[in-house]
C-alpha cells in the first residue's frame, strides 16, 4: 500500500499480489473455533469506528472480509475472544494499536512479480529512455504501495541491466503506509524465507549478458542490493487513500499493482484520480492483473496492453 504495503493474511509475507487471498466472507460468517462471536456485528462496527476515528486508518475504504481477517489474526495473537474485548485491549495498549495498523498493511510483493508484466514495463522504460536521449530530462517513476521495496528495486535493477534504458536518467520513488516495511526497503537487505526462492524471482534478469549478481550480493539466504541500485530509489511514507499526490504531472510511470483488489469500488475512483494527477499527459499506469480501471475513469486512461493491465494517461 501503501497501500499499501502488499503482507496479506496471517502468514502473508508474500507482500500487494496477484490474487485476492480474502476468502473470508466477513463478520458473522466465520466458523473457526477461535473466531470472535459470530453475530456481534455491532461490536465489529465499534471496533472499526475506533480504528477509523482514533487511529486515523480509513477502514471504510477496505473490504470487510479483508479487515476481518487481519483483526482476527491479531485477536488470536492477543488471545481475545470477542470484538468487544479486543476494542478494550486497543484502548489500553498503544503497542497493540501499532501492531494492528501494521497488520492492515498489504505486504504482498516480490522481485519481478508476474514476469510477463515486467516485459511490458521494460518496453515502457525503453520508450521513455529513447524519448529523453540526448536531453537532460529525467525518467520519473512512482512505485505506489511498494511494501518492502522489492518492486522499486526491480525497476532499478532492470534500468541498470537493460542496455536500452538509461539508468542515469531514472529516478524511482517508492511509497507505502507501513513504516517497518519502508525501513526494510531503505536497508535493501532481504532474508529469503524457506518458502520463497529469491534466485527464481531474480532469474528474470538472466537474459542479460551482464550478470545481475554484481548488483545483488548473496550470503546464504540473505540478499543485499548494491549501492548503485539503491541510489536510484528513494522511499517516503504516503497514504494513497488520504494524502495528496506525491507530485503533480511529473511521473512518466506509476506502478500500483494489486492494491485495488482490497479496496471497495466506491473508493477506487479517488485513488485513481490521485494517480492520474501525478502522471504526465502521456504517462503510463500499471495495475494488478486481477484489476481493472472503473468505467467512470475510462476517459482518463487509454488501454495500451489489456492483458498486462498497462494504461496510458489520456489527458488533453
Amino acid at each position: 500500500m501503501s497501500g499499501q504495503s502488499e503482507s496479506a493474511a496471517d502468514s502473508e509475507t508474500d507482500t500487494v499480489s496477484g490474487s485476492d487471498p480474502d476468502s473470508n466472507p466477513g463478520p458473522g460468517s466465520r466458523s473457526s473455533p477461535k473466531a470472535p462471536a459470530e453475530t456481534d456485528e455491532d461490536a465489529f462496527d465499534d471496533l472499526l469506528a475506533f480504528v477509523e476515528d482514533e487511529l486515523n486508518f480509513a477502514t471504510s475504504h477496505y473490504n470487510d472480509s479483508y479487515l476481518d481477517r487481519r483483526i482476527s489474526s491479531r485477536m488470536r495473537r492477543t488471545q481475545t475472544d470477542t470484538y468487544a474485548e479486543y476494542v478494550d485491549l486497543l484502548h489500553s495498549e498503544p503497542e497493540e494499536q501499532e501492531s494492528l495498523l501494521e497488520s492492515f498493511s498489504i505486504n504482498v510483493t516480490g522481485f519481478f512479480r508476474n514476469p510477463e508484466v515486467w516485459d511490458g514495463i521494460r518496453q515502457i522504460l525503453r520508450h521513455c529512455s529513447a524519448r529523453t536521449k540526448d536531453t537532460d530530462e529525467t525518467i520519473r517513476i512512482w512505485s505506489a504501495a511498494c511494501a518492502d521495496g522489492r518492486e522499486p528495486y526491480s525497476l532499478s535493477l532492470l534500468a541498470h541491466l537493460d542496455p536500452e534504458i538509461d539508468a542515469d536518467a531514472v529516478e524511482i520513488l517508492g511509497t507505502d503506509i507501513s513504516k517497518p516495511a519502508l525501513e526494510t526497503a531503505r536497508n535493501g537487505v532481504y532474508e529469503a524465507p524457506r518458502t520463497v526462492d529469491l534466485d527464481d524471482q531474480l532469474s528474470f534478469l538472466e537474459e542479460y549478458d551482464e550478470q545481475y549478481e554484481q548488483y545483488v550480493e548473496r550470503q546464504g539466504r540473505t540478499y543485499t542490493l548494491d549501492d548503485h541500485i539503491r541510489q536510484s530509489v528513494t522511499f517516503e511514507r504516503h497514504d494513497l487513500i488520504n494524502d495528496e499526490p506525491k507530485s503533480t504531472g511529473d511521473f512518466d510511470l506509476v506502478v500500483c499493482r494489486n492494491l485495488f483488489i482490497y479496496i471497495d469500488n466506491e473508493f477506487k475512483r479517488p485513488i485513481l484520480q490521485t494517480i492520474a494527477r501525478s502522471l504526465t499527459n502521456d504517462g503510463f499506469l500499471v495495475i494488478g492483473k486481477a484489476e481493472t480501471i472503473p468505467p467512470s475513469l475510462k476517459s482518463a486512461f487509454e488501454v495500451r496492453d489489456a492483458r498486462r493491465r498497462i494504461y496510458q494517461c489520456d489527458t488533453p
